[in-house]
C-alpha cells in the first residue's frame, strides 16, 4: 500500500496524534543522547575539581624544588620536562606527544581510548634552576563508559515512553476538542430547508465555523429556491409553445384542407421559432451558471451598435438611430458577448417602442457606456429591481402577448455582470424606459456622429 495514500485516508484525530507522537519522540531521543553526554560531561567536572586541588597544592612544591606530595587516591601527580619525559624518578606515563604539548598549552586531555579513561590537567611550573617542569595531575574515570552509554539507553527508553504518553493525551484531547465539531456535522446533516446551526457564544474557531456553514446552508437554501423557480418556469413557458403546436397539428389531422394546413404549418414554425429562442436562452444561462465563457479581448462596442441597427433596419418597425464616437470605444470583452446584450436590448427596445430606438455609445474614462433608449410606455419603478431577473415579466401576458419569455434582460444582466460591469433600467429622455451598461474601457476614443 502507498504509505502517502494511506496517510491521505487517515482521520484528522489520527494524523494530528502520530504527528504529534513522532514529534515529540524526535525531540525526547535527541535530548536523551545530549544528556547522556552531560552525563559524561558531569564524570568530567567531578574528576576536575580533585585534580585542580592536588595540582594548586604540587605547583609550589615543584617551584621550590620539593618533592610533590604522595599520589591521589584515585589519580596520579607527575612531574615531567618539556618532552614528557619524567623528572620525578617514576615510569613514563601514558601521554602521547599531543598531550603533553596540549598540557603545556594550558589545555586539559581526556583520553577515551584508555581502559579506564584518564583524565589529565596540567601546569608549566618552573623549577629552582628556572628549568620549566610540566606538573601533570591525572585521574581514573571508572565506569565513564558504562554511565554514559547506559544513561543514554534508558534516557531513551524514557523518552520512547514519554512520547507514547503525549501520543495518548493528543488523542483523548484532540478527540475532545473536535466534539463539537462531530455534533455540529450531524446536526447540519439533519437540518431541513430554512434551518441554522446554533451559533456558540464564545468567539473561537468553532462560532466562525457554524457561521460559515450558516451562511453556505442560506446559499444552499437560495440556490435551491431559484432552481425551482427556474425549472418552473421554464417548464410553464416550454408547455405553451408545445401545446400550441400539438393542438394545432390534432385539428390539421382532424380536418384535412390544403388552405388550412398551410395555416397550420405557419403557426407551428412561429411556435418552434420561440420554443428552440427559448431553449437556446435556456442553454446560455446554463453555461453562465457554470462558469463558462468566451476568451477575453479588445471588443469595439460602437462598430457592434452599428452591426446590430444595420441588422434590424429595413425590417419595418420603429426607426434605429446611432450615436457612436467614429474612433470606436473598446472594452474587455468577449464579441459574442457584446452582440447578446446588443440583441436582447434592441429586441426588447423594438418590442415597445412607438416611433425610434435610440443608441449611445458613450466612452467614459476607465468605463464604456451603452445606453438603449425606447419611446414606449417605460418600466414602472416598483418593477425595475426584479426586471433582470430570470422569466421576470411586467405583466403576465407580456410574453404572448409580445413574444418574450422573460430571458432575454436576465441574459443581458448576466453576462455584464461576469465581466465586471453594471446594468440598470431608467427612465428615458424619449419618453420610455433607458436601459444603461457600463464596461471595463480597453482604450479612449474621440466623438462623432453616426
Amino acid at each position: 500500500m502507498n504509505p502517502r495514500s494511506w496517510w491521505r485516508r487517515r482521520s484528522l484525530r489520527s494524523k494530528i496524534t502520530v504527528s504529534a507522537t513522532l514529534f515529540a519522540m524526535a525531540c525526547l531521543l535527541v535530548l536523551s543522547r545530549l544528556a547522556g553526554g552531560a552525563i559524561g560531561e558531569l564524570l568530567v567536572g567531578a574528576a576536575d575539581s580533585q585534580l585542580h586541588n592536588a595540582l594548586g597544592a604540587a605547583a609550589p612544591a615543584v617551584a621550590a624544588g620539593r618533592p610533590v606530595g604522595s599520589e591521589l587516591v584515585t589519580g596520579q601527580l607527575r612531574v615531567l620536562d618539556t618532552e614528557g619525559a619524567p623528572v620525578d624518578g617514576k615510569p613514563r606515563p601514558n601521554l602521547s606527544e599531543r598531550d603533553v604539548d596540549a598540557l603545556m598549552s594550558g589545555m586539559d586531555v581526556l583520553r577515551l581510548g584508555d581502559d579506564p579513561p584518564h583524565r589529565w590537567i596540567g601546569r608549566v611550573v618552573y623549577d629552582p634552576t628556572g628549568l620549566p617542569r610540566l606538573v601533570a595531575a591525572g585521574a581514573e574515570l571508572v565506569g565513564y563508559n558504562q554511565a554514559v552509554r547506559e544513561g543514554a539507553d534508558w534516557l531513551s527508553v524514557a523518552a520512547v515512553l514519554a512520547s507514547l504518553l503525549i501520543g495518548v493525551a493528543t488523542w483523548v484531547v484532540v478527540g475532545w476538542s473536535l466534539w463539537p465539531v462531530r455534533r455540529m456535522h450531524a446536526a447540519a446533516g439533519a437540518l431541513p430547508m430554512g434551518e441554522r446551526l446554533p451559533v456558540p457564544e464564545a468567539h473561537d474557531e468553532l462560532r466562525a465555523l457554524a457561521e460559515a456553514m450558516n451562511g453556505l446552508l442560506a446559499r444552499r437554501d437560495e440556490a435551491v429556491q431559484r432552481l425551482r423557480r427556474f425549472t418552473g418556469d421554464a417548464a410553464h413557458e416550454l408547455r405553451s409553445p408545445v401545446a400550441s403546436i400539438r393542438a394545432q397539428a390534432e385539428v390539421a389531422v382532424a380536418h384535412p384542407d390544403a388552405e388550412f394546413a398551410q395555416e397550420v404549418l405557419a403557426a407551428v414554425t412561429d411556435e418552434s421559432e420561440r420554443m428552440s429562442t427559448l431553449v437556446d436562452d435556456l442553454l446560455a444561462l446554463a453555461r453562465s451558471d457554470a462558469g463558462e465563457s468566451q476568451p477575453v479581448g479588445r471588443v469595439d462596442v460602437s462598430a457592434a451598435a452599428i452591426a446590430a441597427a444595420e441588422r434590424r433596419s429595413g425590417n419595418g418597425g420603429p426607426r434605429i438611430r446611432v450615436d457612436a464616437p467614429r474612433a470606436g470605444a473598446m472594452v474587455l470583452c468577449a464579441p459574442g458577448e457584446v452582440a447578446l446584450v446588443l440583441n436582447n436590448l434592441l429586441n426588447n427596445a423594438m418590442r415597445y417602442a412607438r416611433v425610434q430606438v435610440h443608441i449611445t455609445v458613450l466612452p467614459a474614462g476607465t468605463t464604456v457606456r451603452l445606453l438603449v433608449d425606447d419611446d414606449g410606455p417605460g418600466v414602472p419603478v416598483e418593477h425595475r429591481t426584479r426586471l433582470f431577473d430570470r422569466f421576470y415579466r411586467v405583466q403576465d401576458d407580456r410574453g404572448r402577448g409580445t413574444g418574450g419569455a422573460g430571458l432575454g434582460l436576465a441574459l443581458v444582466a448576466e453576462t455584464v455582470r461576469r465581466r465586471g460591469g453594471t446594468v440598470r433600467v431608467t427612465d428615458s429622455p424619449e419618453g420610455g424606459a433607458r436601459f444603461e451598461v457600463r464596461w471595463q474601457a480597453a482604450g479612449l476614443a474621440t466623438w462623432g456622429k453616426i
